[in-house]
């Protein structure tokens, strides 16, 4: 089973990663809520272990996000004890919560319990916005149920962002995702591709509503104006 880590403490990062993997799991970790969703979609965990007070983006907003286009089971594992927090979390779709510090084996009962029902292929999601749909198990787009046609880089750029809807996708990340390397630095690459995609997608390309440019960081998908 592969299991997504998502915490900022790398001790417990390594302990979870070389217990986990003792028991057979193939273990894929992120150090913030931002990496963690961008590496879930590309990654596909079957099962993911949540820490709430993460940079960069809640633990309850990173639940939301993956809720949008998987049902693989979320075990929040958090220091926050108040059952307002455990509330919250699973409200937002969290399967089960466990509070640090924790028993090993408990969590590993848990993660056996829950793995059970996990999905090996979870399905993909079909993101709508404005009157444009994106299918990404078919890889197409309509808009207003006619086909849009799509170089295999606008592709990419627009797949990557339906993933993680609503999320801030950095500029490095798109960059190393679209063309395999962290070395580029010109986002100009960025910027003509964003802009070709808003002329497709966009009802006003010089003012975006959904592909949106978040100043000096980087892009967001808006599903909702």
């Amino acid at each position: 089973m592969r299991i997504l880590i998502a915490d900022d403490d790398p001790q417990l990062v390594r302990a979870l990663r070389i217990t986990l993997a003792a028991h057979g799991h193939e273990v894929v970790a992120a150090p913030d809520g931002t990496a963690a969703i961008a590496l879930a979609a590309h990654t596909r965990p079957d099962l993911v272990l949540l820490d709430l007070g993460m940079p960069r983006l809640d633990g309850v907003r990173v639940i939301a996000a993956l809720r949008s286009w998987t049902d693989a089971p979320i075990i929040v594992v958090s220091g926050r004890i108040g059952s307002a927090d455990k509330v919250e979390a699973l409200d937002a779709g969290a399967d089960d919560y466990v509070t640090k510090p924790f028993q090993i084996d408990e969590l590993l009962a848990r993660v056996r319990a829950l793995g059970r029902r996990a999905t090996p292929h979870p399905s993909e999601p079909v993101v709508r916005f404005g009157d444009v749909t994106v299918d990404l198990a078919a890889k197409e787009v309509r808009r207003a149920d006619a086909p849009v046609h799509l170089t295999p880089t606008e592709w990419r750029m627009l797949e990557f962002l339906a993933r993680t809807p609503g999320a801030l996708v950095a500029r490095e990340t798109l960059l190393k995702d679209i063309w395999g390397t962290e070395q580029v630095a010109d986002s100009g690459y960025l910027r003509l591709y964003i802009s070709q995609l808003r002329k497709k997608l966009e009802p006003d390309p010089a003012r975006p509503r959904h592909l949106v440019t978040e100043q000096g960081m980087g892009y967001r998908l808006v599903l909702e104006e």
